[in-house]
């Protein structure tokens, strides 16, 4: 190490994107069992927007500054005592919850950072949500795959979505959905995606959706639901276009109630992905290596520029991830 400082993009109390900034901050230590990494690329996702916007406010009372970011790749600069899987200059990526967001993380393994979009990184090292990046993936095409990539093998092992069957996909343009209609494809899924736009039609249309629909207008008598986007007042329309024993599948926290549907002759379903063995890291990097996994890339923006990027994610709802290179 040869610096003491960093930059970071932090909010500093709760508000809009706009009032992110990029700060200079200590750079984080590793302690037992972690690892420092210089960061090569992160992400910009919903969660990260909805935590500064207080949106999880009743769970969890920030502390400021707060760092942002989940996804991550990048170069171990130094390791903590017990380290044993990691060494310096090893190429890894993952997902990571920022410590003030630990109530959400796997409650025997947390994989938890110090905040993903800064020039570095503390991490835990003994989690599936990281490993090793293969040298065939590089730093940009990781990083975006942990939360759509993982999501999605998450979805379809739950789902088991049968040849032939009519699944609706609600929230089809953000990263899950662009990276689930693909999968939903080769699954035999006959896909009906949820589009605002023609531009987004078109791109749905490209990776495997049969045909769109918008969002106040459902098919009827479809076999699945897969709820990407819709918080709970949303899902009685979504649960009106099951066929009776059809399936819902609901990815957006907190876990919805069966009585929140408004029928009870359908079946509800919720997938939390944190980065299991099955969904984590490895998983997702095998997937894509193979050709099963893709999430598409919008735009990339610098860390210089994170609040820009944040904002864009924000405002003009992208088809793909916001990618922050460092």
């Amino acid at each position: 190490m040869t610096t003491d400082t960093m930059r970071a993009l932090v909010a500093t109390g709760y508000g809009e994107p706009e009032q992110l900034t990029i700060a200079e901050l200590d750079v984080p230590r590793p302690g037992p069992g972690q690892i420092l990494v210089k960061i090569a690329a992160s992400t910009i996702n919903p969660t990260d927007l909805r935590v500064v916007t207080g949106g999880y406010r009743d769970l969890v009372d920030l502390e400021f500054p707060y760092t942002l970011g989940n996804e991550f790749a990048g170069t171990v600069v130094e390791a903590g005592p017990g380290v044993s899987q990691y060494g310096v200059g090893d190429e890894v990526f993952g997902l990571a919850l920022p410590r003030q967001l630990r109530l959400a993380a796997d409650p025997v393994r947390p994989s938890l950072s110090t905040g993903a979009l800064a020039e570095f990184a503390v991490f835990e090292a003994d989690t599936p949500a990281v490993a090793h990046r293969p040298a065939a993936l590089d730093p940009e095409r990781a990083v975006a795959l942990p939360i759509a990539g993982g999501t999605t093998l998450a979805i379809m092992d739950t789902a088991k979505i049968r040849p032939g069957e009519t699944v609706l996909v609600i929230g089809a343009t953000g990263a899950v959905g662009l990276t689930l209609i693909p999968a939903l494809a080769a699954a035999g899924a006959e896909i009906v995606a949820t589009a605002r736009t023609a531009e987004a039609a078109d791109l749905l249309s490209s990776l495997g959706a049969g045909r769109t629909a918008r969002y106040d207008d459902y098919p009827e008598d479809v076999d699945v639901v897969l709820n990407l986007a819709l918080s709970a007042d949303g899902l009685p329309s979504a649960a009106r276009s099951l066929r009776p024993g059809g399936r819902l599948i609901s990815i957006v926290f907190p876990p919805p109630d069966p009585s929140q549907l408004g029928r009870d002759d359908v079946e509800l379903g919720y997938v939390m992905h944190m980065g299991d063995e099955s969904t984590g890291a490895r998983a997702v990097a095998e997937a894509a290596l193979a050709g099963r996994l893709s999430t598409p890339i919008a735009r990339r923006y610098a860390l210089a520029d994170g609040v820009e990027a944040a904002t864009d994610y924000a405002r003009r709802h992208p088809l793909g991830k916001i990618v922050v290179t460092v």
